[in-house]
């Protein structure tokens, strides 16, 4: 069989058992026509838990938005000022619009990105000795840092232990955690949507239940946005965290908390600067906080890029995120059957999967290390540099989810502690205390455009690895 026919037939073996792809054929034409470069320029494009890519037309409309209005510093009553002002506060009431959220219950605090707002919740979250601070051992490290403002503050710190072989909490145990809540205390509970380690999709009925045993709940819903759909008339969170560029790749440098005015109401915080006061005094050694989103958007905001966000969002409803959802779901499954089922000549498999092993309450990111025949793992660095090779775009490492990680590659507490038994050791340092366990793993992911093509090439680069 010729390497077309193979191909084909591997299409055709896909859209049968997964015939819900067809649904979703729209995302072909509009690869096609927004998202060309990917197929002009060669690339496989895998890492959408990473970046999310932007289409042609979002570009287009933000220039011709910039080259058609004079923009001004919106903290001011000018005519070019107010022009500015009206586009943010209208940018927000489109990011409320898209996750059904109520204006009378949520409010849009503008940020730098997802780890801005997680640091702006826990630098200004009341925390003290009567309270306590409750996350999944599956977090990013930007709500894993929550933990030092925690701690400052005499705040109790509970981790929520993940399950092998799917990274899944274990249900059974978790009345047992959220009944750690203090009464009286403030208690703030973090975790993930989804997981940006393992794909792993973390329930979202943790929410009300949560909360009903005195827990204030910060969801970071940062690597499920981009392809599902969080409904905020639904699920109540008190905090969201999440960046735009990852859910429709442009504009960077931009992300918002979504907090309910009550849980915002909460928060202290510890400095004021520029746009977050109405008045302060040196002599006096006065000042008053403003109200709302603008008591915590420190300085000026990014007012051109803004409404770039905006134009992303109306982007994203006019694709469909339950469309992205449903593709995402049939390329995620298939190409998690296909590489469990790649073996060496010895029989023994390539891949050890990290997470659920089929396309259920999970995403479509999927972390796995590569194997030689004989067990050990493959460096992770050295798969990342062949995929470069074929111009496939992945991510290797521990993904800045170091319980994700640790957990996956069975790194017991004392190995951990004996390589942070120096003051400061450089990264490749610290890998080789921990190898030949692997100190990281191999990433893909896909997204709003991926199709059949991305997903065989990389299973077709993985054979390469196989030994007879």
């Amino acid at each position: 069989m010729t390497m077309p026919q193979a191909r084909t037939r591997a299409e055709q073996e896909f859209l049968a058992a997964w015939p819900e792809y067809e649904t979703t054929r729209e995302l072909d034409r509009l690869r096609a026509s927004e998202y060309a470069r990917l197929d002009r320029l060669g690339h496989v494009y895998l890492d959408y838990t990473g970046a999310g890519l932007y289409a042609d037309s979002q570009v287009r409309e933000h220039l011709t938005l910039l080259e058609s209005q004079v923009f001004g510093n919106p903290h001011s009553g000018s005519p070019v000022s107010l022009f500015t002002t009206e586009l943010v506060e209208r940018a927000r009431g489109e990011v409320l619009a898209y996750f059904n959220a109520s204006p009378e219950e949520y409010m849009v605090v503008f940020t730098a990105n997802a780890s801005t707002a997680l640091k702006l919740v826990g630098e200004a979250y009341p925390f003290g000795s009567g309270g306590r601070f409750l996350l999944t051992f599956d977090n990013h490290n930007s709500v894993n840092g929550i933990r030092e403002f925690a701690r400052a503050r005499q705040a109790g710190i509970a981790y929520i232990p993940l399950s092998l072989p799917e990274m899944r909490v274990d249900e059974a145990g978790l009345s047992e955690y959220f009944a750690l809540a203090l009464p009286g205390g403030h208690n703030l509970f973090a975790y993930p949507a989804q997981s940006n380690f393992s794909g792993v999709q973390h329930p979202l009925e943790w929410i009300p239940r949560a909360q009903a045993q005195g827990w204030d709940v910060l969801l970071d819903a940062a690597a499920f946005v981009p392809a599902n759909r969080l409904d905020l008339s639904a699920w109540h969170p008190d905090f969201v965290s999440l960046s735009f560029y990852k859910m429709f790749g442009y504009p960077t440098g931009i992300g918002c908390l979504l907090a309910r005015r009550t849980a915002l109401a909460k928060l202290h915080r510890p400095w004021f600067s520029g746009g977050t006061i109405t008045v302060a005094s040196v002599q006096a050694d006065r000042y008053y906080l403003a109200e709302g989103s603008s008591a915590f958007e420190d300085g000026t905001l990014d007012y051109l890029n803004i409404p770039g966000v905006a134009i992303g969002l109306r982007h994203l409803a006019a694709v469909g995120v339950e469309r992205v959802h449903t593709r995402c779901r049939c390329l995620a499954g298939w190409l998690i059957e296909r590489l469990l089922a790649l073996r060496h000549g010895n029989g023994s498999p390539l891949i050890r999967l990290y997470g659920p092993a089929g396309a259920e309450r999970r995403g479509g990111t999927i972390t796995m290390n590569f194997c030689y025949a004989a067990g050990q793992v493959i460096d992770h660095v050295r798969v990342e540099q062949a995929a470069a090779a074929h111009r496939i775009s992945l991510r290797t490492g521990c993904f800045c989810n170091p319980g994700g990680g640790e957990t996956a590659l069975n790194l017991s507490k004392s190995e951990l502690l004996g390589c942070f038994s120096q003051p400061h050791v450089q990264l490749d340092e610290f890998r080789m205390c921990i190898d030949p366990k692997s100190s990281g793993a191999v990433r893909v992911s896909v997204g709003i455009v991926s199709d059949f093509d991305d997903v065989y090439r990389f299973v077709e680069f993985a054979r390469e690895f196989l030994a007879g």
